[in-house]
């Protein structure tokens, strides 16, 4: 998922997808001790996008915080 598709998502809707994503790397996981992964690149795509999702879900965080901290 690229960033500027993940900024358009709420705070709720990326925690949604930060989990799905963790889930679907426990299962990349698996299937590369069981032997079953074909395609050993996409652990290193779900990785990077889980960082990307904590980075920008961060962010908006602290962005709520400060909008609470002006008023």
């Amino acid at each position: 998922m690229k960033a500027a598709e993940i900024r358009e998502l709420s705070v709720a809707e990326i925690e949604t997808q930060l989990t799905e994503d963790r889930h679907e790397l426990l299962n990349l996981r698996f299937q590369t001790i069981t032997g079953q992964l074909t395609d050993t690149s996409r652990i290193r795509v779900t990785r990077r996008d889980i960082a990307r999702m904590e980075t920008i879900l961060r962010e908006k965080k602290a962005a709520e915080m400060a909008e609470e901290n002006e008023a």
